[in-house]
């Protein structure tokens, strides 16, 4: 099979998995450039591809993402000097669509690097060796986060719990 073959198959089958991973992290219309970029930067690579290559391209879309917020911020910044005040972040738009409040209330306490880890096990359905081959780590590493992810998830969800049935009391 050819590289071009190759990367018209990859493409396929990967493209609305990445669209989708990307579009949770940044607005859904900039999304097409992100993913724009990461099959660029496979395509580049077309002959170095795993065998495997969705936790690669998430990986690559992580990069390029990050490259797009890093651009962002410059842009907040030149704006702020140039209005004189500061210009509203957009919230994370993975977690808008989680329902439970208790839920995404605690999800957006954790750091990010907690709530990536949990969203690639949860959300996105990766296991530990491709989670953490999009995070850049080894699995050992991974899942050690993921735990200590989880164990800090449940303290605020057990915190939320008693501050809500604490407001019951009160109110009763």
């Amino acid at each position: 099979m050819s590289g071009q073959e190759r990367f018209t198959a990859m493409f396929r089958e990967h493209y609305p998995l990445v669209l989708a991973f990307v579009a949770r992290r940044i607005d859904p219309g900039r999304a097409h450039d992100v993913v724009a970029d990461t099959f660029t930067t496979a395509w580049r690579h077309i002959d170095r591809l795993p065998d495997q290559p969705l936790p690669w391209l998430y990986r690559v879309a992580l990069n390029c993402l990050a490259n797009e917020l890093r651009a962002d911020r410059r842009q907040t910044r030149v704006a702020e000097k140039i209005a004189g005040h500061g210009i509203e972040q957009e919230p994370d738009h993975a977690l808008s669509v989680i329902t439970d409040t208790g839920l995404r209330q605690a999800l957006l306490r954790l750091t990010a690097a907690d709530r990536e880890a949990l969203l690639l096990i949860g959300w996105e359905g990766l296991d530990n060796e491709a989670a953490a081959t999009v995070l850049g780590c080894t699995v050992v590493a991974f899942k050690v986060r993921v735990h200590r992810a989880r164990r800090r998830l449940t303290r605020l969800l057990e915190m939320s719990d008693a501050e809500d049935l604490a407001g019951k009391v009160r109110s009763a």
